[in-house]
């Protein structure tokens, strides 16, 4: 089957197609959640190579389950982020006090479509400051505000993804933005966010 036929073929279907030997479903389920998955393992690790690790594994993970998978149960992209948020915090307990810094040029610039360059580097200080803020929250939080904010699901679909109730989402999601408050508190006016 050609690749622009499956772009309107939903996900569980193209599981099912894959899982009979259809290589060109694979392809259209990597290029439908690879960016938002490799997104996800970004934000929560803070560290590119890493995440394109956990994004690989992941996608791996889609396609060794394929056979087995039971349509109705989950959406794919919700397995992909639970499995992409497993991952992740897995390598964080490992590397705890090991973890590398991201390299600033692995940081992926914000969409800007002001042309001054004044507005570009505001831009890139809000992005590295929110990033570096993130970093200070504790995991679940963080994990959680990256699923709800950045990654855009909705908080039942957070709960389903970190396997907790919506009540519990919104605590974690209330500490969190708390806690991204104070990281940028005193960053405020540097980052033209105060007049």
């Amino acid at each position: 089957m050609p690749f622009d036929s499956q772009s309107e073929i939903s996900d569980d279907a193209l599981m099912v197609l894959f899982a009979n030997g259809d290589g060109d479903a694979a392809k259209t389920l990597a290029y439908r959640h690879t960016s938002r998955v490799l997104a996800l393992a970004f934000r929560m690790l803070n560290d590119q190579a890493e995440a394109e690790d956990v994004a690989q594994e992941a996608l791996m993970r889609l396609w060794k389950i394929a056979p087995d998978w039971r349509q109705g149960e989950s959406k794919v992209s919700t397995w992909l982020y639970r499995v992409t948020s497993n991952l992740s915090t897995d390598r964080l307990r490992k590397h705890s006090g090991k973890r590398r810094p991201a390299d600033i040029d692995s940081v992926a610039e914000p969409a800007d479509e002001t042309p001054s360059v004044e507005a570009k580097l505001i831009g890139q200080d809000r992005a590295n400051a929110l990033q570096a803020a993130l970093q200070t929250l504790p995991e679940r939080q963080k994990q959680a505000v990256t699923l709800r904010f950045l990654q855009e699901l909705s908080n039942p679909e957070v709960a389903e993804v970190m396997e907790i109730s919506v009540d519990a989402v919104e605590s974690l999601l209330s500490r969190g933005k708390r806690g991204l408050a104070c990281a940028l508190a005193d960053h405020k006016q540097e980052l033209g966010l105060e007049v």
